[in-house]
C-alpha cells in the first residue's frame, strides 16, 4: 500500500463525521479512505488481529505506520495544514488516560451518535479517493 490512509467504520455516525472532516481539511489529498467494511477494510483488520464484525477503532497509515484508537486521530490531525497539528498532542497523553478515554468512546459510538443501516456510497467525485468503495458484502454478490 502506498500513501496515507483512513479506513472507518462506514456505519458509525462519529466516524464518518471524522471522515467528512478529513475531507474538508486534507487539503491537499494526502490521504486516501477504505470503510472497514469493504474488502480492503476487512483485510486490514484481520491482518492486525482486529475483529471484522465490531469496529472500535479506526485505522490510520501515515507514511507506512499504522495507528490505531487516539493515536490514530493524533497521527491524522498531524497531517493536516493549519492549527490542527495541535490536536495531535494527544498521542502525549499516558496510555492508562487516553486508553480507557477512547474505549468509553468507542464501546459507545453507536448509542451516542447513531447507526446507518449501510455503508455510504461515495459520490462519483469522491470515488478516486477511495481505494475500495464496494462493501465485502455487495463485492461478493456482484
Amino acid at each position: 500500500m502506498t500513501g496515507d490512509l483512513i479506513v472507518f467504520d462506514g456505519e458509525c455516525v462519529l466516524c464518518s463525521r471524522f471522515f467528512q472532516f478529513m475531507l474538508r481539511h486534507d487539503r491537499e489529498q494526502r490521504f486516501s479512505f477504505a470503510t472497514a467494511q469493504s474488502v480492503l477494510g476487512q483485510r486490514l483488520y484481520r491482518e492486525r488481529g482486529l475483529p471484522t464484525d465490531d469496529f472500535e477503532t479506526n485505522l490510520v497509515f501515515v507514511e507506512g505506520r499504522c495507528f490505531q484508537r487516539l493515536d490514530a486521530f493524533a497521527a491524522a490531525m498531524r497531517a493536516l495544514p493549519g492549527a490542527w497539528p495541535l490536536l495531535g498532542l494527544c498521542r502525549f497523553l499516558p496510555g492508562f488516560v487516553k486508553d480507557p478515554l477512547y474505549h468509553a468512546v468507542a464501546r459507545n459510538r453507536y448509542r451516542i451518535f447513531g447507526r446507518t443501516e449501510t455503508c455510504m456510497v461515495p459520490s462519483p467525485e469522491l470515488r478516486a479517493r477511495f481505494l475500495d468503495w464496494i462493501p465485502a458484502q455487495q463485492e461478493d454478490s456482484a
